[in-house]
C-alpha cells in the first residue's frame, strides 16, 4: 500500500498536515491538497520537514473541477477539508453546507467516477450530540445540536449512500476530541494553555461542566490510518477516542498542574454556547477500532499535554489571548 499515491485534503490544517506527514514517512506518495489562497499559503504545511517529499495542490474542495484534478491519478483519498468552527457555524451555517457538504459531494462522486480504491471521510464526535449513554458506541443516536454537527451528520449519511447505492469503498472514521502541537486557539486546550502560558491566572472560559474525550493527534492519525487499511470497516463508521473523560474545569486544573501555577475562572458569555446546543458530555466506545485494527493509544492525557504545552510555548506568539477565536 505505500507505494500508492494518496490525496489528503484538508492537509493545510491541524489534523490535516500531521497526516499528510505521518503518510509521508511511511512511505506512501503524498497529494497534499490545501485551499487557494493568493498568498500561496500551505498552512500548517509550510514549514514542514517533511514538505519536500510532498506534492502540494491548491484549489478549493468546494469547486468540483478542482477537487477532480487533485485526485486523478490517486488511489486512496483522506478527505479532511471542512469548516469546524462551532461557534462561526451559528453566524453562517450555509458556509457549512456548502464546504461540508457538498465538498463531501466533490469529493464522493469524483472518487465514484476516478474508481478510487479506498476512501476515508472524516467525522466527528459532534454528531452524537450529548450522550444519551456511555461509552458512546457506533450505535448511538445522532443529534444535530449545531449547524457545524449537522452538516457533518449529512456529510457521513451522504458517504455511507455511496457505499449503500454504489459500492464506493467508503469509511467513516469518527474522531472524538483530537489536540496537539498546531492546533488553534479556537480549541479548548490552546484555549486554556495560551491563556495560562500568557502570565493570565483568572482564565475566560465558556461551560466548565461538560466532558470530553480526549486523543492526541498522533493516536487520532494512527488511528485513521488503521481505518484505511481494514476492508471490514468498508461502508462503516469507526470511534477513535482514548476511552477517558475529563471535564472542562479539571482538564484547565491538570494544564495549570503541568505549567505548576495556581489558577481561577471567569465565565464569558462570548464563549458560552446556546443552551440547547451544548453537549455536555462526550466518551467514547473505541471497541470497533481495537478489535478490528488493534490500535491502541500511545500517549495518555498528561503526555500530550505536555507536549501540547511545550509547542505552544514556543509558538505564544501564534496565539491572541485577549482575543476569542471563533
Amino acid at each position: 500500500m505505500s507505494a500508492k499515491k494518496v490525496l489528503v485534503t484538508g492537509a493545510g490544517g491541524f489534523i490535516g498536515s500531521h497526516l499528510a506527514e505521518e503518510l509521508t514517512k511511511q512511505g506512501y506518495h503524498v497529494r497534499a491538497f490545501v485551499r487557494y489562497n493568493s498568498a500561496g499559503n500551505w498552512g500548517w504545511l509550510e514549514k514542514s520537514p517533511h514538505i519536500g517529499d510532498m506534492e502540494i495542490f491548491s484549489g478549493d474542495i468546494r469547486d468540483f473541477d478542482s477537487v477532480r484534478k487533485a485526485m486523478k491519478g490517486c488511489r486512496e483519498v483522506f478527505h479532511l477539508a471542512a469548516l469546524i468552527g462551532i461557534p462561526y457555524s451559528y453566524e453562517s451555517p450555509l458556509a457549512y453546507i456548502k464546504t461540508n457538504i457538498e465538498g463531501t459531494y466533490n469529493v464522493l462522486e469524483n472518487a465514484r467516477d476516478l474508481d478510487i480504491d479506498n476512501l476515508v471521510v472524516t467525522s466527528t464526535s459532534e454528531t452524537y450530540g450529548t450522550a444519551q449513554f456511555v461509552p458512546i458506541t457506533e450505535k448511538h443516536p445522532l443529534a444535530g445540536q449545531s449547524p457545524y454537527s449537522a452538516s457533518k451528520i449529512a456529510a457521513d449519511q451522504l458517504a455511507l449512500s455511496y457505499w449503500l447505492s454504489f459500492g464506493l469503498p467508503v469509511k467513516i472514521a469518527r474522531p472524538f476530541n483530537t489536540f496537539g502541537p498546531r492546533q488553534s486557539s479556537r480549541a479548548v486546550i490552546p484555549t486554556i494553555a495560551s491563556q495560562i502560558l500568557a502570565g493570565k491566572r483568572k482564565l475566560n472560559l465558556g461551560s466548565l461542566s461538560p466532558t470530553r474525550d480526549l486523543t492526541f493527534v498522533e493516536d487520532t492519525v494512527n488511528g485513521m490510518i488503521k481505518i484505511s487499511r481494514a476492508k471490514k470497516l468498508n461502508g462503516s463508521v469507526t470511534n477513535i477516542g482514548s476511552g477517558f473523560e475529563i471535564s472542562i474545569k479539571n482538564l484547565a486544573l491538570l494544564i495549570a498542574d503541568i505549567c505548576r501555577v495556581k489558577i481561577d475562572f471567569h465565565q464569558s458569555k462570548d464563549r458560552l454556547r446556546p443552551k440547547q446546543s451544548e453537549v455536555e458530555r462526550l466518551f467514547c466506545d473505541n471497541s470497533r477500532l481495537v478489535q478490528n485494527t488493534k490500535w491502541q493509544p500511545q500517549f495518555t492525557l498528561r503526555q500530550g499535554l505536555e507536549q501540547t504545552i511545550g509547542w505552544i510555548r514556543n509558538n505564544i506568539n501564534l496565539y491572541k489571548t485577549d482575543l476569542y477565536i471563533k
